[in-house]
Formats: structure tokens, C-alpha cells, sequence
């Protein structure tokens, strides 16, 4: 097939349907595979915007799930999608950055033993130490019980060790969904509150959707409703006050936009009283109800 023999020369197979049959090859005959390195299957243009990046994938995306069926288990890292057809025994990974999408047939216990101590060893042990958020194996995942078998063993994520680190987790996984969730799972919704030992009882929500976009809410029913408290907290960056929750709305986030919604959580909550990542859980995480939605990469438990 004209494609296997394009990703033995290492050049990249530019057409959705080689990816898609060079993935079946790897899903059904992956023994002569593993242990070689990933096949380019797509090159996006240099500074491709998010929104091209994310189209680009999605033919590429939607060519492999037409000729294999549907994913073991959804995902993406900081850098970019990360998907897996998965079996004991092989794991077919669609992965990506922005420079490039490729494929890749992997032996189930040794790439998981090494994501495992990924998650494990790494990261700062301190807050004057650099975070690696943007360097894990995937940020979030999504176990819809497809097709293959989920693992026995699931991550305990990575920790931020100050809420600068936190920011940065944030602001890295918001940018993930906005380029990946469309793609893996249309229109819809992902989310999860924040709630706060420091001020217990009170969440912060924030949800995703391609057709509702960015969301960031705050419960302040206990706030008082008048105009002083309406420009402290428009002085924070929120937009309006909606039976007692105050919201702002970023209706077509790209980076900038996932930057601002991780600034104004995180504003908030340091003005309500938080002051490290060990006061915050997330709760409530989910992607519209289906499934099981992880977030390793948050930096917060959940």
C-alpha cells in the first residue's frame, strides 16, 4: 500500500485516507511496528492559527475513526491531541503538536510504565522550581467506554506547588480543549467547579463548548447586589451578575482568551482567600455526562 510505504521512508502521508488505511494497518497487524518511530501523517503550515490546526486534524481524525471505529480512550496533552485505539497487548496513538500530526503503534505496559513515571517523578517539588504541565503525556482523557480495554491503572495526575503553577495548568489544559474537544467529541460540553477549603461552600465553574465557548462563573449569592459591588467585581474581570453568579464569557477563545479566563479563576479565588493548590478540589468533571472525564494535567485533585 502506497502509504505504509511512505511512512517507511519517513515522509508524511498528506492524504486523510493513507493515514486512515496505515492505521488499520497498525491496529491490525501492529507486531513489525512497535518500537518504531511515529509516522507524520499530517504537516500543518507554519503558524497555522489554532482554529486551522484543529480543521486540519479533525479530516485526519475523522478519516481513522471511519476505518478503525472509535477510540478506546479520547485525549490531548498541552501540545496536542492524543488518542488511543487500545488492547493488552498494543496501542494504536494518534498524537499531535503544532507542527505535525503522526502514528504510532506502541507494546500497552511499556508506554503506560513510562507515562506512569512520568506523572510520578517529574514536575516541581517547590514553587521556585519550573512546572512540566506542558511537557505530560496527556492532560486530559476521556474513557467513553469505546472499542479495546481501558487501563487497570490510572494516573494520579500532576500537582502545582503554588498557584502561579496552577495558573499555567490551567491556562495549558483550556487551550487543549479548545484545539481538541471539537474534534474528539463535537459540540459538547466539558466542565468542572473549583471549590476552595478557604471559603467552603462556594464554587467557581468553568465549562467549554465549540458552540458556547468559554465559560468562567463565580456563586456570590451571598454578595450584596449593589453598584459597589458591582464595580469591585467588574474591576476583577467579570462581565455581568446573573441570579446571583457572576459570569464572563469568551464566545470564540483561542490562546489569548484561555489566558484570561485562567487569570480571572485564579484572581478570584486568591481574593476569596486561597492561597495553594492543596486548598483547591475539582469536582463535577465532566464531559456532558458521558463517560469518565480525568484531569491529570490540572494541577488540582479532583
Amino acid at each position: 500500500m502506497d502509504g505504509v510505504e511512505h511512512a517507511g521512508a519517513g515522509r508524511p502521508i498528506l492524504l486523510p485516507g493513507e493515514a486512515a488505511e496505515f492505521a488499520r494497518t497498525l491496529h491490525d497487524t501492529p507486531a513489525e511496528f512497535i518500537g518504531r518511530a511515529p509516522v507524520p501523517v499530517l504537516a500543518h503550515e507554519p503558524g497555522a492559527s489554532l482554529r486551522e490546526r484543529r480543521e486540519s486534524f479533525r479530516q485526519v481524525y475523522e478519516a481513522v475513526v471511519g476505518r478503525i471505529g472509535r477510540p478506546t480512550l479520547h485525549g490531548g496533552s498541552a501540545g496536542g491531541p492524543n488518542v488511543r485505539w487500545r488492547s493488552a497487548g498494543r496501542i494504536v496513538l494518534l498524537s499531535g503538536n503544532h507542527q505535525r500530526a503522526q502514528l504510532s503503534v506502541h507494546d500497552t505496559d511499556a508506554l503506560e510504565y513510562e507515562e506512569l513515571r512520568t506523572f510520578e517523578w517529574g514536575g516541581a517539588w517547590s514553587a521556585d522550581e519550573p512546572h512540566d504541565f506542558d511537557l505530560l503525556p496527556y492532560t486530559w482523557q476521556l474513557d467513553r467506554a469505546g472499542p479495546g480495554e481501558p487501563p487497570a491503572e490510572r494516573t494520579g495526575g500532576r500537582m502545582a506547588s503554588s498557584l502561579e503553577q496552577f495558573e499555567s495548568a490551567l491556562e495549558l489544559l483550556l487551550a487543549a480543549w479548545v484545539e481538541q474537544l471539537p474534534v474528539q467529541v463535537g459540540d459538547e460540553w466539558a466542565g468542572f467547579s473549583l471549590t476552595s477549603g478557604a471559603d467552603r461552600g462556594r464554587q467557581l465553574q468553568i465549562t467549554y463548548s465549540l458552540v458556547d465557548g468559554l465559560h468562567v462563573s463565580v456563586d456570590d449569592r451571598d454578595g450584596d447586589d449593589s453598584p459597589e459591588r458591582a464595580r469591585l467585581m467588574h474591576s476583577r474581570g467579570w462581565q455581568a451578575r446573573d441570579r446571583g453568579w457572576w459570569q464572563t464569557e469568551f464566545p470564540s477563545p483561542e490562546r489569548p482568551e484561555t489566558a484570561a479566563a485562567a487569570r480571572l479563576a485564579i484572581a478570584e479565588l486568591r481574593a476569596r482567600g486561597t492561597r495553594e493548590p492543596k486548598d483547591l478540589r475539582a469536582r463535577d468533571v465532566s464531559c456532558k455526562d458521558r463517560g469518565e472525564l480525568l484531569l491529570p494535567g490540572l494541577g488540582v485533585r479532583h
